[in-house]
């Protein structure tokens, strides 16, 4: 996949990861797409390294949605853990 389409499947996917964590979170659209992008490059990290299948097909592909929204899911729950700290 491209740079432009990471960006956007981040997006997109940090959208989910929050609208499934609903609550109060420090961070804009900028902190989402950022969560996002590095949760799909988690996701796909730990899905290769859990269950040893590439996650990280293709744009369109379920697999790669679910690596990325997970890993968004577990990003976003440990950024929460920690901005409370704050």
């Amino acid at each position: 996949m491209g740079i432009f389409a990471w960006i956007l499947l981040g997006l997109l996917a940090g959208i989910i990861a929050k609208m499934l964590m609903p609550g109060k979170d420090p961070g804009g659209i900028i902190v989402t797409t950022l969560i996002g992008i590095a949760g799909g490059l988690l996701g796909g990290w730990l899905g290769k390294v859990v269950f040893d299948v590439d996650s990280i097909d293709g744009f369109f592909e379920l697999s790669t949605w679910i690596a990325a929204i997970v890993g968004a899911l577990i990003l976003l729950a440990v950024y929460r853990l920690f901005a409370r700290r704050r």
